[in-house]
């Protein structure tokens, strides 16, 4: 299935909420004194199905989701999964930044809309 340009739209908004959720729980931890944890691209790609879950159950019909997108994005996510998680690597060493949650889910999300567009697009 193509995406049409709507619901990439869509899931970049997401995408968007999911990396500012975690800058805002950043600082929160940090205000309370909590370490930082270790936080990978798959975690990233999970958090964005769950919310894709949640958004789909909760609004999915009045924005425009088809009903199948959550099954067709967990199969694109599992088929982008290697090259998105070898493309946050070689991004996180080479910019020598350390790899927040958020920054993570950036590099991540990034890396994944470039594989959508570029299979599927």
């Amino acid at each position: 299935m193509a995406l049409s340009g709507h619901v990439v739209g869509l899931l970049k908004e997401y995408m968007r909420d999911l990396v500012m959720q975690a800058e805002q729980e950043a600082v929160a931890h940090e205000a309370f004194g909590f370490s930082k944890t270790s936080y990978q691209p798959d975690q990233a790609i999970a958090d964005l199905l769950a919310i894709l879950d949640d958004r789909i159950e909760s609004e999915g019909v009045q924005v425009g989701l088809p009903e199948e997108f959550l099954h067709e994005m967990w199969t694109f996510c599992n088929e982008a999964r290697t090259q998105v998680t070898d493309q946050v690597w070689l991004a996180w060493n080479v910019s020598g930044r350390p790899a927040s949650k958020a920054r993570v889910r950036e590099m991540t999300y990034h890396a994944l809309i470039q594989f959508l567009e570029a299979k599927h697009g």
